[in-house]
């Protein structure tokens, strides 16, 4: 696994006056939305259903268009040759069901533009240390639920980006499975690349994020370090502060 170069005090991620609506909606998702993440961060975006965060994860990696205010990806506009420089691994299952795990990954490295020798090195290293190498050449739909979230994981890194995004990386796994995953992506971290995580598991959204921010109804209501938030609202822990800004309601309805 190459070691990806951070430079110091550079962005990540700048968002700036970003307005978006979808169509035929009777009220925008945002309007003039800022945000920035610093590079080699391990940033988390959270908020309740309906906030907001699942378009603007779209919105960051192209799955969705914009057209008022401006989206950055280390300097560069999204969507404009920015695909090599992230990876996204969705709550949903981005792979072939009927393909193993090394069909997957050559698929995809091939995708991104790997060579076949890259792809192949590349593959080897993340099915072993994903703990999928005894399996690689089983298809994914025989796998169990842990092992289709490490093998999710593996495609979203086979180019080994700068950024990885990450919606929901752990739902539905079993605490090994959990610990595994968290685990790589902290070795990740610290060998430069940026994560931006989001997820309902606030206990372990605690332990991975530096800073976050949490978002409802399209606002930001709260964005800073993880520890500074809490000492300025006085909360022990993440739940405590998600759910004084954001509320006690049922929010699925």
């Amino acid at each position: 696994m190459t070691s990806v170069s951070v430079t110091s005090g550079a962005s990540a991620i700048d968002i700036s006056g970003l307005n978006f609506r979808y169509p035929r909606a009777e009220r925008p998702v945002f309007t003039g939305l800022s945000l920035r993440v610093p590079e080699g961060r391990r940033f988390g975006l959270f908020g309740p259903n309906g906030a907001g965060k699942t378009t603007l994860m779209n919105l960051m990696t192209g799955l969705l268009s914009y057209k008022e205010g401006s989206i950055q990806l280390f300097g560069r506009e999204a969507g404009r040759g920015t695909r090599s420089l992230f990876g996204f691994v969705p709550q949903d299952f981005s792979f072939y069901m009927e393909l193993s795990p090394w069909q997957n990954l050559e698929f995809y490295g091939a995708w991104y533009g790997l060579s076949a020798r890259e792809t192949r090195r590349r593959a080897t290293h993340l099915l072993d240390v994903l703990g999928l190498s005894d399996v690689r050449h089983q298809p994914a739909r025989q796998f169990s639920g842990g092992m289709k979230r490490r093998l999710n994981l593996a495609i979203g890194v086979i180019h080994e980006p700068r950024l990885l995004f990450l919606d929901e990386p752990t739902v539905g796994v079993d605490v090994q499975t959990a610990y595994a995953i968290m685990h790589y992506l902290e070795t990740l971290n610290t060998r430069g690349t940026t994560l931006v995580y989001t997820s309902h598991q606030l206990d372990e959204a605690e332990r991975l994020c530096q800073t976050i921010a949490l978002i409802d109804q399209g606002a930001i209501l709260a964005e800073g370090a993880v520890h500074t938030l809490l000492a300025e609202h006085k909360k022990e822990d993440l739940r405590g502060l998600y759910l004084e800004l954001t509320g006690k309601a049922y929010r699925d309805v």
